[in-house]
């Protein structure tokens, strides 16, 4: 990690978190993974000030921790997690342009707060919905909680980690750190430890509600103990569709983007967020996808397609002819093609056309000699020496 990023990581853990959790979180960012003795000597701050700090850092993900062999437990900063900060408000932006100001403030809260149950989210967020309203109306709860589980069908929030249920016995005494588990069926649900019948659920609601008139709840809430979380990797998988999407639309049409933006919504939450490509889907299924303001007929449809498909950047690619024809979206080629148009307009909009010619040269041949970037490139030996140096010292193009 460079000077630069433990710099940065060091001023947004001071400006969200203070003094303390920055002198920690910076410690543990120049060190690596070290256990709690070693912080406080190293530190010189309090035992239970290092502790506060550390439950902060792990309640925002932002620290993680692990049991070694020998029974102590270590700690590790998550430096990409912290620069992750500086997205916060765009992730809150994206919340709000697709799941409206209840969306916007779901994540908000649960950006602010790190981890934090359904119930208090859906309370907190309906509260704050209530007090910019007209008098006399009120947020209805319902309708917070039905935006939350929104948010969790199409994977914008996460349950986090929980200790596993495991029967109590006296003779064993509990280890220094817990063991958290996931189980990946239950990472999307929207719901508490059961799924409740209407009833049950209005007759939360209505429960729910009368505790917040009375002041005071006498037992735990239904989702006692299901903590909640921002999954960062899907914002970050909204971006990338988005981009290819509007490279689509750059490069051919509005319709074509359309298509492409179709294929991608429908792939969103069975493709990981890794995967070279999407699932492949049939030419009837993405037909039948399409938006109902779409009107364009199953045979424009096979030709639009068949065009993606044969564009050289391949964007889309075809993968077997059952259901009129598979197709699948090659996101690794997509994004690569979008960074290396990037990279050619950075270098056009610094050193010319002239210079954005070898290089996209050299990024197609991949090494050339000086004599054959000059015939290559159609350029006077000089003024391509000249260029080639200009871009050799800026580190644009490496010399072999």
């Amino acid at each position: 990690m460079t000077q630069a990023e433990i710099k940065l990581c060091s001023l947004l853990l001071q400006e969200h978190f203070g003094e303390i959790v920055e002198k920690i979180g910076t410690y543990l960012i120049r060190t690596g993974t070290q256990p709690l003795r070693i912080i406080v000597s190293d530190t010189g701050l309090l035992l239970d000030q290092v502790k506060k700090a550390l439950c902060v850092l792990i309640q925002h993900n932002l620290v993680t921790y692990q049991l070694q062999k020998r029974g102590f437990v270590e700690y590790e900063a998550q430096c990409k997690r912290v620069l992750r900060i500086l997205r916060y408000p765009r992730y809150i932006y994206t919340a709000k342009t697709l799941y409206n100001d209840t969306g916007e403030l779901i994540v908000e809260e649960l950006l602010l707060n790190g981890k934090m149950t359904m119930s208090a989210v859906v309370r907190k967020v309906a509260d704050r919905l209530t007090e910019t309203m007209e008098d006399g109306k009120t947020m209805d709860y319902a309708d917070v909680s039905n935006t939350f589980v929104r948010l969790a069908d199409t994977h914008f929030v996460q349950r986090c980690p929980q200790v596993p249920e495991t029967p109590e016995t006296p003779e064993a005494p509990p280890p220094p750190a817990p063991t958290l588990v996931i189980n990946e069926k239950d990472m999307y649900v929207g719901k508490g430890k059961r799924r409740r019948s209407c009833d049950e659920e209005e007759d939360g609601e209505r429960k729910a509600k009368r505790q917040k008139q009375d002041g005071e709840s006498s037992e735990p809430p239904p989702d006692d103990g299901i903590y909640w979380q921002v999954n960062i990797d899907r914002f970050h998988q909204h971006f990338r569709d988005q981009g290819i999407v509007s490279a689509v639309a750059n490069r051919m049409d509005q319709t074509s983007s359309e298509i492409v933006r179709t294929m991608l919504r429908m792939s969103e939450v069975t493709t990981s967020s890794s995967a070279p490509h999407t699932q492949p889907l049939s030419s009837n299924e993405i037909f039948r996808s399409l938006p109902a303001g779409y009107n364009i007929g199953k045979p424009v449809l096979d030709q639009y397609l068949t065009l993606l498909a044969d564009d050289p950047l391949e964007f889309v690619g075809k993968s077997g002819d059952s259901g009129g024809g598979m197709y699948t979206v090659n996101l690794h080629k997509a994004l690569a093609s979008l960074a290396t148009a990037t990279l050619e307009s950075i270098v056009e909009e610094r050193f010319g056309s002239r210079c954005a010619r070898i290089f996209r040269l050299l990024l197609r041949k991949k090494h050339l000699e000086q004599k054959q970037v000059e015939d290559f490139a159609m350029i006077p030996a000089k003024e391509a020496k000249d260029m080639l140096y200009k871009m050799l010292s800026e580190n644009f193009v490496s010399l072999q």
